[in-house]
Order: structure tokens, then C-alpha cells, then sequence
């Protein structure tokens, strides 16, 4: 009886035996053999230290004159992956018949363009790739690690795009700005305008208060705020912070009338230490 090579089964005959079978031995082993060179069965198991592939020596100890056609066997494993880094060489990474180009990091892995002498860039080009835009990170002397989000959603309308600024740091808006209202509370005849969450707010009084502005500016940059207050049923008062500096130093005299509507506005350009006071409109409800 035959025995098996232990890899892809090719048929051993028997020493000094089945000398009216080895023709079907050899005919079957032929068939397997052209099987594996035809890619019908997958080449498994083969370690290849020597010789040459498109004239590039395989096993050296270092890199050689002279490139694989598509791999370079001490850089792509294809069963592990990469074993070093990969240089394309000059070369592109493309796609055929308009398919994407996926990058998929694992789980919460991310996709990281590094930086060398340089911080990372990512550059999108025109069609023609004649013109591009260039992201950068910021320099290692800034020690910046943060993240920017983009929003969950646009406008209506292509008009809607990310603000820019222009070769002097101006920004500018061909149409209307919106923004929120904030809703101010008081509690213990305390209520806190926070800077940071707008710059238009409404307070319904409830109770006389005792207001504080937090969070301006830095001094050298300017905060400026609208502040609309609604009567209560009952009349209340407003302290108004000592930093608040009034026409003639004379803080208003809020409307006592039920409802009624008194908008004012602040700003303050030294960080805080100084606000200006203006009355816009009073009795307005």
C-alpha cells in the first residue's frame, strides 16, 4: 500500500510493491501538483530562504538592489500582517472602478497621521491635484491634545460650512448670525451670568437679586452681553455687581410694573475688573 506526503497527500509507492499501480500514483500526484500550481489548492507551509524573485535575492539579511513586483517578503507577512514599516516607494495607494479606500482601526483605535520634523499634515487636493488644503496640527511647543468635533448636522441649504477667518484673522458672514437665548435662575437671591454660555440672556425675577457676571474674556479681549429682565407680579429689586460702571455712576431704576421689560447691555474689555453698563430700553412689556 502507498503512504501520503504529510503536507498535500501526494502518493508514495510501495518500495518494491504496487509496480502495476504507479502509473495512477504518478498521474494523480501530477494532477495535485498542477492543482497547487494553478492556484486551485492554496500553497501552504512553504519557507522560502533562497533563490530569487524578479531578480531580487530572498533571504538576505538586508535589503537588496532591486524590488519585488508587488511584496517585499521581510516587510508584508500575509497570513500576520506587517512585520516593518511599509514604504510605498514613491508610489499611490488607489482603488479601481470609483471603490472607496477604507481605513478601520479596531474599536476605539483611531487613524494617526504622525509627525516627523514637521506636525502631522493631512493635504485634500482638487480634482486635477494642481491646488490643496492643508490640515495641520498644531506645533509640539503648544502642547496641544484636544479634540474638534464636527456638528451632528448642517443648515438646510449648502450655505451652511465651517466659519473661516481671512489672511488677517477677520471673520466674516455673508448672511445672519442666530444664537440662544439663555434662561437665567436665581436661588437664594443669587443669580450667576456665566459668559460662557452666551451672550444674550432673559431672567423672569422671582425674588430680589444679587447678580454676579463670571467668566469673561481675558483682559486685551472683549465680553459683551444683553441681558433682558421681566418684572415679577411683585415688585423686585437688582444689586448690580461693584465692577458695573453706570452713566454719571448711577445704576437704573428697574420697572416695578407687573410684567414689564427692562433690556440692558455690558461689556467689559479688561478681563472683568471693569463692565459699562447701558440701558437700552425700559417699561417695554
Amino acid at each position: 500500500m502507498p503512504t501520503n506526503t504529510t503536507t498535500y497527500s501526494l502518493q508514495k509507492p510501495t518500495v518494491g510493491g504496487d509496480e502495476d499501480a504507479w502509473g495512477g500514483y504518478i498521474n494523480a500526484n501530477l494532477d495535485k501538483v498542477d492543482d497547487l500550481l494553478d492556484g486551485t489548492t492554496p500553497v501552504t507551509g512553504i519557507d522560502i530562504n533562497s533563490g530569487a524573485i524578479d531578480g531580487t535575492p530572498i533571504g538576505a539579511n538586508s535589503a537588496s538592489t532591486g524590488a519585488f513586483t508587488t511584496v517585499v517578503g521581510t516587510t508584508l507577512n500575509l497570513s500576520t500582517g506587517l512585520a516593518a514599516n511599509l514604504s510605498t516607494n514613491g508610489f499611490d495607494l488607489v482603488t479601481t472602478s470609483n471603490a472607496d479606500l477604507d481605513l478601520a482601526p479596531n474599536g476605539t483605535g483611531k487613524v494617526v497621521v504622525r509627525g516627523n520634523t514637521n506636525s502631522g499634515k493631512i493635504v485634500l487636493n482638487c480634482e486635477n491635484n494642481s491646488h490643496g488644503v492643508t490640515l495641520a496640527s498644531p506645533p509640539h511647543s503648544a502642547s496641544a491634545t484636544y479634540e474638534v468635533a464636527l456638528p451632528n448636522a448642517l443648515g438646510l441649504t449648502n450655505a451652511s460650512a465651517v466659519v473661516t477667518s481671512d489672511a488677517n484673522g477677520v471673520v466674516g458672514f455673508d448672511n445672519g448670525t442666530t444664537e440662544e437665548s439663555t434662561v437665567v435662575t436665581s436661588s437664594s437671591n443669587a443669580a450667576t451670568i456665566n459668559l460662557r454660555d452666551g451672550n444674550v440672556f432673559t431672567h423672569t425675577l422671582s425674588e430680589n437679586v444679587t447678580y454676579t457676571f463670571s467668566n469673561p474674556a481675558a483682559s486685551g479681549r472683549a465680553s459683551a452681553f444683553i441681558l433682558k429682565v421681566v418684572q415679577d407680579s411683585s415688585a423686585r429689586t437688582i444689586t448690580w455687581p461693584s465692577s458695573v460702571d453706570w452713566a454719571a455712576a448711577t445704576a437704573p431704576t428697574i420697572t416695578a410694573t407687573n410684567a414689564g421689560v427692562d433690556v440692558f447691555a455690558f461689556i467689559t474689555v479688561d478681563g472683568g475688573t471693569n463692565y459699562y453698563g447701558f440701558t437700552l430700553g425700559q417699561a417695554m412689556g
